[in-house]
């Protein structure tokens, strides 16, 4: 039972990281929905976004990657800062967007 357990864990070990990578933008200069939908949908169409969520009250962007795509955060800057918004933090976490989603939601 023992090797059966030490065999599993060797198993699970040797396979690719599962951690989810995603971005945290602290924006400044969204004030309304439209503001936030309109970031949502500039970085939605990005190629290795997969999941966007933001959240308005906290002024925060968060971009989920693509699996085995890597997020560019000048790209995403850029983006952000060409729809008229400043980034003032940009940051990389190990969360999927749901969870960031979800630990908002729990904060209210």
């Amino acid at each position: 039972m023992n090797k059966l357990v030490f065999s599993l864990a060797l198993a699970f070990a040797a396979l690719p990281s599962l951690a989810v990578t995603s971005i945290k933008a602290t924006v400044n200069g969204m004030v309304c929905a439209f503001c936030a939908q309109g970031i949502e949908k500039r970085i939605a169409s990005m190629p290795a976004t997969k999941a966007v969520y933001v959240d308005l009250k906290k002024k925060t962007v968060a971009i989920e990657a693509k699996e085995g795509e890597t997020l560019d955060g000048k790209a995403i800057t850029a983006e952000i800062t060409d729809a008229g918004y400043d980034v003032v933090k940009l940051e990389t976490v190990q969360k999927s967007v749901e969870q960031i989603k979800a630990e908002t939601k729990g904060r209210k």
